[in-house]
C-alpha cells in the first residue's frame, strides 16, 4: 500500500491528520527534522508512527521520505514560496496527489490579497495548481487551536490580553483533519477548493468566554493596541517577520459571516462548535 507523508506532522493540524490516518487503517509517514528523537513532545512525531527526516528549506532532503508515497498532506511553513517550487517538483516525482492547507480567507479573484499571510496562500495554491500531482486545496478558516496561545494567560489570571481581529467561524482542527484525510485517501477529491469552517461566528472575546465555561471559572479579553502587542510577541522569541505578517492580517482582515457545511458533506458529521473544542482541551487552560 503507498505510503501517506504528512508534510507539518507535529503541527495542531498535523497530528491530528496522522492520528486520523492511522484510525483509518493507512499507513501515514510523518516528515520531522527531528526524526528518529522519543516521541511525546510538541515538536516530536507520535509513538508508533513512521518518521522520516526532512527539511523543506533543502528539497534535496525529501526524496528518501517520499520513496512509496502516492499523497501528500501539505502545511507550508513559511513566509515566502522562495523553497516551493523545487519541494512541489520533489513531490510530483512521487505521490499522485497532494491536500494543500490553505486559508478561508484567500480570494484567488483579487490583484492582491489582503494581508501576507493571505498572498502567501494565494501564491501556493497557484504553483500547486501548476504542479504534477492531482491537488486538493482545503481553505480553513481560524485554527480553534489558536487559542491554545492564551493558555499561559489564563492559568495565570481571569483576564487575556491580545489583538482584536474580527468574528470567524473558527475551526476544530479535529474537523481540518477529517476532510483532509477523506481527500488524501479516496478518489472524487481531485481539483476541489473545499472551505473549512466550524458552525458559528466568533469574536476573540467570545472564544475566552467559552474557554472559561470549561474551566469552571469567568475569563474575559481585553484588547491591546498592536504596538504593545507586537513588543509582547517579540519579547516571547517570535520572529519579527512572523510578527509583522500576524499584526497585519489582524489590522486588515475584514469581518465574515461565511459559515459553510462542507465539513459535514464530506466528513457525514457536523463541524463542531468552539465550546466543545474547548471542553475537550480544557486541561490545557489549567
Amino acid at each position: 500500500m503507498d505510503k501517506t507523508l504528512v508534510i507539518g506532522a507535529t503541527g495542531n493540524a498535523g497530528r491530528e491528520v496522522v492520528d486520523r490516518l492511522v484510525a483509518a487503517g493507512a499507513a501515514p509517514r510523518a516528515l520531522s527534522r527531528r526524526a528518529g528523537e522519543p516521541g511525546d513532545g510538541r515538536g516530536h512525531v507520535r509513538e508508533g508512527v513512521e518518521a522520516v527526516a526532512g527539511d523543506l528549506s533543502e528539497p534535496a532532503t525529501l526524496e528518501a521520505a517520499l520513496r512509496g508515497v502516492g499523497s501528500v498532506f501539505l502545511v507550508w511553513p513559511f513566509l515566502t514560496t522562495e523553497h516551493a517550487p523545487a519541494v512541489l517538483d520533489a513531490i510530483g516525482r512521487h505521490a499522485r496527489r497532494v491536500v494543500y492547507l490553505s486559508s478561508s480567507g484567500v480570494d484567488r479573484t483579487a490583484e492582491r490579497q489582503t494581508d501576507p499571510i493571505r498572498q502567501l496562500h494565494a501564491d501556493m495554491e497557484a504553483l500547486i495548481e501548476k504542479s504534477g500531482p492531482g491537488w486538493t486545496v482545503l481553505r480553513a478558516d481560524t485554527f480553534a487551536s489558536n487559542a491554545r496561545g492564551w493558555a499561559a494567560q489564563i492559568r495565570a489570571g481571569d483576564v487575556v490580553r491580545g489583538p482584536d481581529s474580527a468574528a470567524t467561524a473558527v475551526i476544530d482542527e479535529r474537523d481540518i483533519a477529517a476532510v483532509a484525510v477523506r481527500a488524501l485517501t479516496e478518489d472524487g477529491h481531485g481539483g476541489a477548493v473545499y472551505v473549512l469552517t466550524g458552525p458559528q461566528v466568533l469574536s476573540r472575546a467570545e472564544q475566552v468566554r467559552a474557554i472559561g465555561e470549561a474551566v469552571g471559572r469567568p475569563l474575559r479579553f481585553e484588547a491591546v493596541p498592536a504596538d504593545i502587542a507586537r513588543e509582547r510577541m517579540l519579547a516571547d522569541g517570535r520572529p519579527p517577520a512572523l510578527v509583522d505578517a500576524l499584526l497585519a492580517g489582524v489590522g486588515t482582515r475584514p469581518a465574515s459571516d461565511l459559515i459553510t457545511t462542507t465539513v459535514e458533506e464530506i466528513t457525514g458529521a457536523p463541524a463542531r462548535t468552539f465550546a466543545s473544542w474547548a471542553v475537550d482541551r480544557a486541561d490545557a487552560f489549567r
